[in-house]
């Protein structure tokens, strides 16, 4: 899905440039509290176009970003040197992590509902113990996921509006629907630009799937590969965060 609407992925924010600065500014808090002050090495194995590893970056981590999407990555390099940024960009599956990338790094994180894209129990466990061997001792790992119940409302064809967005002098309407499949869902993407002065109408769009694993799940993965103090932090982010440390010894 990643790849064909990176360029417009950020549309999904009412305004991405203060997101990345909310988000920035919620994680460093965390952060500080659970590691200490910048600088501090930092993995994002699921970077998509960045928007937690520019903020970040610009606060003084020292980022290392990775993701499965080539075009995010590229989209992601892009905005760090326009914006004088220094982060290291990869492309690579998260359940590879451990295999691709060092394991002395303070913090690992996977935002924006991204572990979800893994199909079942198993590949979850598979990433998770990724970033546990990509830590340092000491170092913690930080999910974002949504917050999946059993009792939701799992009807097909379902539709999700994002409204109306402003770019490159164009108007946009963003939206997603959801097609459910037990506990899989598929997601399609649409933005779909307005016709306008003379210009058709354009729609730019992407599939992908979603595994609908519970947040109590993913902590008692956590708890399984053994994270310390693994616990759930509401109201940090737009969605539920998770986070675990790796012990010191």
């Amino acid at each position: 899905m990643y790849d064909e609407i990176s360029e417009l992925y950020h549309l999904v924010y009412e305004d991405w440039e203060a997101a990345i600065q909310k988000q920035a500014m919620a994680l460093n808090s965390l952060f500080r509290d659970m590691i200490g002050t910048v600088p501090l090495s930092l993995l994002d194995v699921s970077c998509g176009i960045g928007t937690q590893s520019l903020g970040l970056a610009a606060m003084g981590y020292n980022v290392t970003g990775s993701d499965l999407s080539p075009s995010a990555v590229e989209r992601a390099r892009r905005e760090a040197r326009q914006r004088g940024l220094e982060i290291d960009f990869s492309i690579a599956d998260m359940r590879e992590c451990s295999a691709i990338h060092s394991n002395q790094f303070d913090i690992v994180i996977s935002m924006d509902n991204s572990i979800p894209h893994l199909q079942g129990v198993e590949e979850v466990s598979r990433a998770l113990q990724g970033f546990y061997q990509c830590l340092r001792p000491g170092g913690i790992a930080v999910i974002g996921i949504r917050d999946y119940h059993p009792n939701e409302d799992r009807k097909s064809p379902q539709m999700w509006p994002y409204g109306f967005r402003e770019h490159g002098g164009h108007r946009y309407f963003v939206y997603q629907t959801r097609d459910w499949y037990g506990d899989s869902y598929r997601v399609a993407m649409y933005f779909i630009r307005e016709a306008d002065r003379g210009c058709d109408a354009q729609v730019t769009s992407g599939v992908s799937t979603y595994y609908a694993i519970s947040v109590d799940q993913v902590m008692s993965i956590f708890t399984d590969i053994g994270f310390d103090g693994v616990r759930r932090i509401d109201n940090l982010a737009h969605q539920p965060v998770i986070v675990g440390r790796r012990p010191e010894a």
